[in-house]
């Protein structure tokens, strides 16, 4: 078939001869895992075909491999015949600078929406997270998962998302023909995953502000591979394209300092803000003040249009949250921070409130010398 320049548009799969999945990212992580699941059948086992596509090859056997970078715009090149596009290469690194990470996220995103209008994919997959509602001391539990987005302003892993959220919107108004499908999933957890979360959990004491009641809920990243799945199997959408993906309910913050065997300490909400952006804005913590509300203020959602269409999470909370522990065990942390020998054993004689500003006034010394001695 032939457009009116006399290009070949592209010939994607009739229904009866299965899908080409291609799923970017697809060497490690969640991608690799939805790879294997493709691959394998355990769905519908409407994946005629399993374009994996990375920076690098990876060991999934059976997928055809296309090396391809995210953000060139020659990506176009490895998405001819595909029909679904799962786009899982992002960056959630704590370790990778705020601006090259946004920059990333951002221009992966463009890249992959651009690239399949180009080809006439007919659907594409983003993966964003559930953070996109906010985190607020008077939010509901659980949200109605057909909320709007928040706007989020700055450098923030949130605002990554945001972005990303608005450049499927605008996709869909500019390309009618393209179905565009956002995934949300909770604070992920499992193998592999360093996040905020899980160094949140790697404290000698979990933080908590006064006078809020936290409410726990995560998503298993086997559980976000099976969600993925499920949409490409089953073409469900949800409510203006976005889905919400994460474990049934959630947990109060006594059953998950149960389960990890925590105690809290408790900071008023202008003091436990104020000091994390102060040591954000020091290169000393990873993570802004913003992404600290997200440890300290319920964002609990309810996946209903998933359940409604049938899926269901392998895990629970409470299991989701041993996974996690399980992996970040003999692992330290605090505000975000990974923690050395040295800054283990003050924590450990000062108790949580004192070693956050211990560390806190060690590493602001520590990068004072450094700069009065190159001066």
């Amino acid at each position: 078939m032939s457009t009116r320049s006399g290009q070949v548009r592209p010939q994607h799969s009739h229904p009866a001869e299965g899908l080409v999945v291609a799923v970017t990212g697809a060497a490690t992580g969640v991608g690799r895992i939805l790879v294997e699941r493709l691959l394998a059948g355990g769905g519908s086992g409407r994946a005629a075909k399993v374009v994996a596509i990375d920076s690098q090859r990876g060991d999934a056997d059976g997928a055809v491999w296309r090396v391809a970078d995210v953000c060139d715009p020659r990506l176009a090149g490895s998405l001819t015949g595909v029909d679904v596009l799962v786009h899982t290469a992002d960056d959630r690194s704590l370790e990778t600078p705020s601006r090259e990470r946004r920059a990333h996220n951002i221009r992966a995103a463009q890249t992959v929406l651009t690239a399949a209008a180009a080809e006439r994919v007919p659907r594409v997959v983003l993966v964003t997270s559930t953070m996109v509602y906010g985190a607020d001391p008077g939010n509901a539990v659980p949200l109605d998962e057909t909320l709007p987005f928040r706007s989020e302003a700055g450098t923030s892993m949130v605002s990554d998302f945001v972005e990303i959220e608005e450049l499927a919107a605008l996709a869909r108004r500019a390309h009618p023909g393209l179905s565009v499908t956002v995934v949300r999933p909770a604070p992920l957890v499992g193998p592999g995953m360093d996040t905020l979360l899980s160094r949140h959990f790697s404290a000698p004491r979990l933080l908590t502000v006064k006078g809020c009641e936290q409410a726990w809920q995560f998503c298993h990243i086997d559980d976000l591979a099976s969600a993925l799945e499920f949409v490409v199997d089953t073409g469900t959408e949800g409510k203006g394209g976005a889905l919400a993906v994460g474990c049934d309910g959630f947990l109060g913050q006594e059953q998950a300092q149960e389960i990890a065997q925590l105690r809290a300490f408790e900071l008023p909400a202008n003091l436990a803000f104020g000091a994390t952006q102060r040591l954000h804005r020091a290169g000393i913590t990873p993570a802004p003040a913003s992404e600290l509300k997200f440890l300290v203020y319920p964002c609990v959602v309810d996946c209903a249009a998933l359940r409604d269409a049938g899926w269901r999470p392998a895990h629970d909370n409470a299991g989701a949250l041993r996974a996690l522990l399980e992996y970040r065990s003999g692992r330290h942390a605090l505000v975000g921070r990974n923690l050395g020998r040295k800054e283990v054993t003050i924590t450990a004689a000062a108790g949580a409130g004192a070693a956050v500003a211990a560390i806190g006034t060690a590493v602001a010394a520590h990068h004072l010398r450094k700069r009065r001695r190159n001066g």
